[in-house]
């Protein structure tokens, strides 16, 4: 599996509000982030959670979002593990 991130990649979440389980919580969604590290492999909760016995398999990373950007106050840092299919890059980095 080749990681699509490297450490230091600067990431968006994906925006959505999808009608079934996400590991991808609702005050981190839209938001921008920087990859800590690939965590490896594991199967996409979103659809093992379902039932389903043939969920994909992703690469998972550390994901670390400044506090003030998730709830707009802390000078504290966040770090999330997050599944591949939840990024993507941030093509409109202002850092």
């Amino acid at each position: 599996m080749t990681d699509r991130f490297a450490p230091g990649s600067r990431v968006v979440t994906y925006l959505h509000d999808p009608p079934h389980h996400t590991r991808l919580p609702r005050y981190a969604r839209g938001k921008r982030g920087v990859v800590v590290e690939p965590e490896g492999p594991a199967e996409l909760a979103d659809v093992s959670a379902r039932g389903s016995a043939d969920a994909p398999v992703e690469q998972v990373y550390a994901v670390r979002f400044e506090a003030r950007d998730l709830w707009g106050e802390g000078d504290h840092q966040v770090v999330l593990d997050l599944w591949e299919s939840y990024l993507e890059e941030d093509r409109d980095d202002e850092r």
